[in-house]
């Protein structure tokens, strides 16, 4: 596991994140296009502990579908408090690592990642893990949150 290789996770997680709302008017596509995303870049297979930032009922979503329920909602979600957080148009995300820790098939990454839309900038603090399965970079822990507002 090197620095480069979280790099590339950060930026195929932005690019994805991003294709989600730019596809979002297709939801046929959009459904198998996250089903996709989330088989590639999220250790599911195993086990992922997942608490996104706009979830306040049920904080820990720690399935596929609790995950796809956050990302794009509708009408089968699996939590009426999501709204679709990737279908918000973002069309730019920027990964601001503090630190990467980095093990011999796993790492951690923390600090901040900003949202754009053409409505708003939103700073987001997270931590991800990152773990090596058959050779390719997989996330097994994300933990993001809006930072405190006192």
């Amino acid at each position: 596991m090197t620095e480069q290789d979280i790099f590339k996770a950060q930026n195929l997680w932005s690019e994805g994140i991003i294709k989600m709302g730019q596809i979002s008017d297709d939801r046929q596509l959009l459904e198998i296009y996250v089903n996709d995303f989330l088989d590639r870049l999220y250790n599911f297979d195993d086990q992922v502990l997942f608490k996104p930032t706009k979830a306040k009922d049920i904080q820990f979503r720690n399935d596929k579908n609790s995950a796809i329920s956050y990302f794009i909602a509708g009408n089968d979600r699996e939590c009426d408090e999501d709204t679709g957080f990737a279908l918000f148009n973002w069309f730019k995300i920027t990964f601001e690592n503090n630190n990467i820790i980095i093990g011999k098939e796993h790492a951690l990454a923390m600090g901040n990642y900003t949202f754009e839309n053409n409505n708003s900038k939103i700073k987001v603090e997270f931590s991800f893990g990152y773990i090596k399965v058959n050779g390719l970079v997989k996330i097994n822990l994300h933990h993001s949150s809006i930072p405190f507002q006192g």
